[in-house]
């Protein structure tokens, strides 16, 4: 496998219910590669959104690590992982997480915005919209561009958070059941979109998901059961592209 974009070392994860500790994660180890596509599958309640969670960096585990890059994400700074995961995890999520007070072009630079001076922000602004107006069109939004997301279908809501989780360009994608909320032949072009994009860019991916004809469009696919890994295979399509 590829050098490894994010790892997590031996992952614990427990959560405070009254006067009990629930362990939902129980010394979890996985690698994503650099341009590896991981679906991640397993019963509700199997840990899967716990698990991209403290991948995304999003979630500090109880115990355990985890390697963005090679360096250990909880040791760094607040600042710091914040950094992290504006610049180079980008997120999809099955309900979206769109502002609906911003517009859709908005939504969409979002991330540039955080972190910039106000004279920043307005000096870069000009060429930040025109990025993500252009990056909408591609997608198919060209006349969505100052629509707010009540304004918008589920499909349409999707694709602005697609090209918003992309804008800064990051090198690892987090999506969360990204098809889970459309009907079928909605999810499957926004799923085609997203697989088309991650490939031209290189990048990876870890994808949860309970559809197996998606999982099977993945590298490989990591399975969950009681906190734990399951199982760990390549797909019949990653085999048949390595001959």
């Amino acid at each position: 496998m590829s050098e490894a974009i994010v790892s997590a070392r031996g992952i614990v994860k427990a959560f405070q219910v009254g006067d009990r500790s629930l362990e939902v994660l129980h010394g979890v180890a996985l690698d994503v590669g650099r341009g590896e596509l991981v679906g991640v599958m397993g019963a509700s309640g199997a840990g899967k959104s716990t698990l991209i969670q403290i991948l995304g960096l999003l979630e500090e585990p109880t115990a355990g690590e985890v390697l963005f890059e090679g360096r250990s994400a909880w040791k760094a700074t607040v600042a710091e992982r914040a950094r992290l995961r504006n610049e180079r995890i980008g997120f999809v999520f099955q309900f979206y997480h769109l502002l609906p007070e911003l517009t859709a072009v908005e939504n969409v630079v979002l991330p540039a915005m955080i972190g910039r001076s106000f004279g920043a922000w307005r000096a870069a602004r000009p060429d930040l919209v025109a990025r993500a107006e252009a990056a909408l069109a591609r997608f198919g939004l060209a006349e969505r561009l100052k629509h707010r997301p009540a304004q918008l279908s589920g499909g349409e809501r999707q694709r602005v958070a697609i090209a918003r989780a992309l804008f800064l360009d990051p090198p690892l994608i987090i999506a969360d059941e990204p098809t889970g909320n459309l009907d079928s032949a909605t999810g499957e072009k926004v799923l085609d979109l997203l697989l088309t994009e991650r490939e031209s860019r290189g990048l990876s991916m870890v994808l949860v998901t309970h559809d197996e004809r998606l999982a099977a469009r993945c590298h490989r696919v990591v399975t969950m059961a009681d906190g734990r890994i399951a199982g760990d295979a390549r797909t019949t399509t990653a085999r048949a592209a390595a001959r």
